[in-house]
């Protein structure tokens, strides 16, 4: 006791408090290229080396440099109590009271009200899968697939089945790349080895496709969908798209100095 005064006694486990500026600051750009933290849960992640090994691609994680990942984080990954004993290393400390739990140019009260709205679909049990529905799925493409061979082979290669065999195969590939759509969201089986063994199997061979090609971009377009630079499939503008003014003037913007 000094002055009739107990001092300020900080305890020894007390985790690292730090500000959105801070985290800001690393970012992966500027003159923090080395350093890329985030927040999941009001918890700061260093994640500066992990993101070269983050199983799901180093873009995606890095896509949320300096910011708030915990939606993306809930999305992306089914067994949350698996993967928080892999973010225990990663873990430098926490926001501190005083700070959001978004970063400043996110509108806190709209990420608060997404999550209640995420948790009541949740407990509703509308994030469930259906078996019989995902096995329908799959038997009505498969069973249209092999028809539209069956339909060449039978009738011979004359124009009329072979376009009637055509237009099934296409039909078939079309269901296909709907289930391997929610396979690859690992949202049909509750075991993501299962949804990923599934996805091999219904877009590698029978849709032809590569499936790490499609889970490398289609998981950056949902952890930043339609943010130009990060969502892929922004990409194939202007053909394909119809962008918003911010967008048309930094397109043209490149096109000035491009020509300049």
């Amino acid at each position: 006791q000094m002055d009739g005064r107990w001092p300020h006694i900080t305890p020894v486990n007390a985790p690292q408090l730090f500000t959105w500026e801070e985290i800001g600051l690393r970012s992966g750009k500027g003159n923090s290229k080395e350093e890329r933290w985030l927040v999941i849960n009001r918890k700061v992640y260093d994640v500066s080396k992990f993101y070269w090994r983050h199983p799901g691609g180093r873009r995606v994680i890095s896509h949320y440099s300096g910011q708030d990942a915990t939606d993306a984080f809930t999305a992306f990954h089914k067994d949350e109590d698996l993967v928080k004993k892999y973010l225990s290393s990663l873990l430098i400390g926490e926001l501190a009271p005083d700070q959001p739990s978004c970063e400043p140019t996110k509108k806190d009260m709209l990420i608060q009200d997404f999550r209640e709205l995420h948790s009541t679909v949740k407990r509703s049990g509308l994030l469930k899968a259906s078996y019989p529905f995902f096995a329908f799925m799959f038997l009505h493409a498969f069973l249209i697939d092999i028809a539209s061979w069956l339909v060449i082979w039978y009738f011979g290669k004359t124009w009329t089945p072979f376009l009637i065999g055509v237009a099934l195969f296409t039909i078939a590939q079309i269901q296909y790349g709907f289930l391997q759509h929610d396979l690859g969201h690992v949202s049909v089986f509750q075991k993501p080895k299962w949804n990923r063994l599934a996805h091999h199997i219904v877009a590698g061979i029978l849709k032809g496709g590569p499936p790490s090609w499609w889970n490398h971009m289609h998981n950056q377009h949902h952890a930043k969908p339609n943010c130009f630079r990060k969502d892929p499939d922004l990409n194939m503008h202007p053909l394909l798209f119809s962008l918003g003014k911010p967008l048309s003037e930094e397109v043209s913007r490149q096109g000035n100095a491009h020509h300049e």
